[in-house]
């Protein structure tokens, strides 16, 4: 497991509905096969996009409400936020080039 950050009920707001970059958020469960599977991707966009997007995970078994909150119905999901509101999803397991493809939809340019 990495040590990315975890959110849960009592950080989220903080950590993902008020901050001032993109957050991809990786709703995951210990006892989930795919979400294993898509660890090290997440991982590996975490690398990439470090300092343009933050990366973090929330167990669905600690947080169902927030789960519920945002419709995830099947994990792994992966939900973009942007300003506070989810703007982009994926459910399940996808290679990485589908999620970095996600992902710049809603990042900046690089200068």
């Amino acid at each position: 497991m990495s040590d990315m950050l975890q959110v849960n009920q009592n950080n989220f707001q903080a950590e993902v509905l008020q901050s001032s970059s993109p957050v991809l958020v990786d709703f995951w469960a210990p006892w989930c096969g795919p979400c294993r599977m898509v660890a090290p991707v997440v991982d590996k966009i975490a690398q990439t996009y470090s300092g343009r997007l933050k990366v973090v995970k929330l167990n669905t078994d600690d947080s169902p409400s927030l789960a519920g909150q945002y419709e995830v119905s099947g994990i792994p999901a992966l939900i973009l936020f942007k300003s506070g509101a989810p703007v982009d999803r994926i459910v399940g397991y996808v290679p990485e080039k589908q999620l970095a493809n996600m992902v710049e939809k809603h990042l900046a340019p690089v200068a």
